[in-house]
């Protein structure tokens, strides 16, 4: 969702604009002990802090980073280590003894024997998800094969795909050459279709066809050896599209969940790519998600969304504090309606600081019922972020160009106003989200 960079670097820069650190409010200041954060702000009662610590992790399978994002994960586990009143720890090293319990922010979903190898037994000891196999951390597993007798990696789960079915576009996933042609040949018929590789990110990786020479060309220009590995996905191409993002995190003991609406940006290279997300928050899991006003839209995108999620139990060992999930609304090639959910985002993402800007504000003040939130990128030189907004990173990434990247907490609405429900549904209504 927001990455497919060049390079891979395996240490954390210092942040850029280190004045106006993590994710508190800048109308408040930490209170410091010693070099490390000993509360949450100035502005509430601090927390008491532990022998544990909060580290960042890049996983075994992890794709490449831009400076900026390395800087934005960082930035993440800083602000969970403050959450949870805990240390942060920088880079995880294996060859040290930490004192306290450890948890982990990886820059990728973990594999079921990385994780345990690393202590990691439940949802609460990471800021992510694991998954048994390789192809269950990316959108390959969205949808189902084209025969019984398809080319399959180990592991993979029919009964899933089955399941999920009625939730995603039609489409299938193709694990070599004859059976991607097989399955552009059947969508084409209902208009063009979308290529995509399964590892790409942030917009990355696709490719639309409309006639069966369009996809040949395709095919004969993509390595083989990469449908083996990874898989392509075929699905319908939709226009007039609109991103939905449904997701749920937990810390500790809270979990909160939201709604939003992407915004698509035009990076350094003139490129449309993932541009930030406005986030709806509510108190609480799906069912306080459901319990929102929201637009039918949205609503069907979040039920979607929950059916693919439970469908994951096809996959042993799975586990999740961290799920975040596109589902794509526009129009197929007939003219007919259609959503459904694209892929899922179960690691650190480019919605993760608006996140726990949402959980941090939930946590200090048990009044608040809704919390709305954005995480925004900003591609080129100029920018200035709004007033009240936390910067993580304003820079000329080596890769990725000048970009500005910034969060804010954009409303904030309590349990004891009767009409929260009425006034949030009406900003809903007339209020833009970007």
């Amino acid at each position: 969702m927001d990455r497919n960079p060049p390079l891979k670097l395996r240490h954390l820069p210092a942040l850029a604009d280190s004045s106006r650190p993590s994710l508190l409010s800048a109308s408040c200041t930490l209170a410091k002990s010693d070099g490390l954060a000993k509360g949450r702000t100035s502005c509430a009662e601090p927390w008491t802090m532990s022998d544990d610590v909060v580290v960042v992790y890049f996983s075994r399978l992890g794709g490449p980073m831009y400076t900026h994002e390395r800087v934005t994960l960082s930035v993440v586990a800083e602000a969970i280590a403050q959450i949870k009143g805990a240390k942060f720890a920088g880079l995880y090293d294996d060859a040290k003894m930490y004192s306290g319990n450890v948890f982990f922010v990886p820059d990728d979903t973990l594999m079921l024997d990385e994780a345990s190898c690393l202590g990691v037994r439940l949802p609460t000891d990471l800021f992510g998800a694991v998954v048994p196999y390789p192809f269950a951390k990316t959108k390959a597993i969205t949808h189902q094969l084209i025969d019984p007798s398809a080319d399959r990696p180990k592991g993979w789960s029919c009964s899933y795909a089955e399941m999920v079915q009625d939730v995603v576009l039609p489409g299938y996933t193709a694990f070599s050459v004859d059976d991607a042609r097989t399955a552009a040949a059947r969508l084409l018929s209902s208009g063009p279709i979308r290529i995509k590789e399964p590892l790409a990110a942030g917009g990355a990786g696709h490719t639309v066809a409309t006639t069966i020479d369009e996809v040949e060309a395709f095919l004969e220009a993509f390595p083989e050896t990469a449908i083996t590995a990874d898989g392509l996905v075929v699905e319908s191409n939709l226009r007039g599209v609109t991103t939905v993002s449904i997701g749920q995190i937990t810390i500790d003991d809270m979990t909160i969940a939201y709604h939003g609406t992407q915004r698509v940006a035009t990076n350094n290279s003139g490129c449309r790519v993932y541009g930030g997300s406005a986030l709806v928050c509510a108190r609480g899991g799906w069912e306080a998600l459901a319990r929102l006003p929201m637009p039918a839209a949205v609503r069907l995108a979040a039920a979607q969304a929950k059916l693919y999620e439970d469908a994951m139990r096809e996959y042993p060992g799975f586990m999740a504090s961290r799920r975040n999930y596109d589902v794509a609304q526009g129009f197929d090639g007939k003219g007919r309606r259609r959503s459904g959910v694209l892929e899922s985002s179960w690691r650190s993402g480019g919605a993760s600081t608006a996140e726990l800007a949402a959980l941090r504000e939930f946590a200090e003040d048990p009044t608040l019922q809704v919390v709305e939130a954005r995480a925004v990128k900003l591609f080129g030189k100029g920018h200035e972020a709004p007033q009240n907004a936390v910067v993580h990173y304003r820079g000329d990434d080596p890769d990725d160009g000048p970009i500005t990247r910034y969060t804010m907490v954009t409303r904030r609405l309590k349990r004891n106003d009767a009409n929260h429900y009425a006034r949030h549904a009406a900003m809903l209504e007339t209020t833009p989200a970007f």
